[in-house]
């Protein structure tokens, strides 16, 4: 066993106080706990952060868009009605992931920062340059199937697990943190990191920072959007690869596009230079096809999983299909004329 205090917080003032060394927030600790039972994190002060009230809004923002407290519960989040309307390609990534239990626990915060399901690094018997940094990485001459093939490094080839975070970077979201020297906003793209050769720093959080919420912009792509996670499994699995999809058409011409992929890399992939190509074509095919290509581009596998690269390919080009006609993605339902 390993000894740690517990205190809870009343207000996010409370919660800063509290920051130091060996200081962990827990919430719904859906990953948290695990870390802890395999000695992967360790606490020497476990802080509950479940009774901020304050944390725990889903709002619209003044100037349009909406603000997603960091205590909801993935749940709460998919089924608000604001999500539902304005952010459907958030809310059905949010409801591709985990479980129905474990969304009911989970937090949107927590989501952001939940580590890598490789095996290896919860392995402490195996080298993880991520758990114990200089030690080797046993995913590249090891059984790799899930592992990444874009954005990896000799010191790491994990991937970031959530769905969540693949839409909110397709969404453009901005991370709104604490701490206490002051609050700070960083860019989807800016918050988490490519392993490089420092693999056991996940995100770009200093230290003492505490996630509050996350800011969506106005723009949501409610007409044209998708989400298609491929897996082992329907349910409680993973993604092998997943693509969140969103367009603004006119007339069949894209106006916008946006595509995230997750499954792929050590965080959520985007390309925007496959997202500006696609600007003013039509949406068809072919130049789906050679979005695709761009994204793909300097993808590598490591023996077990090289077939993500081919797999990663046909699913962009699937789910960019897909967002054409959302409507048919609800079981049962026929694709208007």
């Amino acid at each position: 066993m390993n000894n740690f205090s517990y205190t809870r917080a009343h207000s996010l003032d409370e919660a800063i106080q509290t920051i130091g060394n060996n200081t962990k927030f827990i919430a719904g600790g859906t990953n948290l706990l695990d870390l802890m039972k395999y000695n992967i994190e360790k606490a020497g002060l476990l802080v509950d952060i479940n009774p901020i009230d304050s944390l725990r809004k889903i709002e619209p923002l003044p100037g349009g868009g909406i603000r997603l407290g960091a205590l909801v519960t993935n749940a709460a989040t998919a089924y608000h009605p604001l999500v539902e309307e304005r952010y459907p390609l958030l809310s059905k990534a949010i409801l591709a992931g985990a479980s129905a239990q474990i969304r009911n626990m989970a937090t949107n915060g927590g989501n952001l920062l939940q580590r890598t399901r490789c095996y290896y690094f919860y392995d402490p018997n195996t080298p993880c340059n991520k758990r114990e940094p200089g030690s080797g990485c046993s995913a590249i001459g090891g059984y790799n199937r899930i592992m990444a093939v874009l954005g990896a490094s000799l010191s790491c080839i994990a991937v970031f697990p959530s769905d969540m975070c693949v839409a909110l970077a397709a969404l453009d979201a901005v991370v709104n943190v604490s701490a206490p020297d002051g609050d700070r906003c960083l860019a989807f793209a800016d918050f988490h990191r490519l392993p490089g050769d420092t693999p056991h720093m996940d995100n770009n959080l200093r230290p003492g920072e505490i996630i509050t919420s996350i800011d969506i912009p106005e723009k949501g792509f409610p007409k044209n959007y998708s989400y298609l996670k491929i897996r082992d499994r329907n349910s409680y699995a993973f993604a092998l690869v997943s693509v969140a999809t969103g367009f603004e058409l006119e007339s069949g011409i894209i106006r916008e596009a946006r595509i995230a992929l997750g499954g792929v890399a050590h965080m959520p992939w985007r390309v925007l230079e496959a997202e500006e190509f696609l600007k003013g074509k039509p949406a068809t095919d072919m130049y789906f096809s050679e979005a695709a290509d761009i994204i793909m581009r300097g993808a590598a596998g490591f023996e077990h999983n090289n077939f993500k690269i081919k797999l990663a390919r046909r699913a962009i080009i699937r789910n960019c299909t897909m967002a054409l006609h959302p409507e048919t993605q609800v079981p049962g339902a026929q694709p208007s004329a």
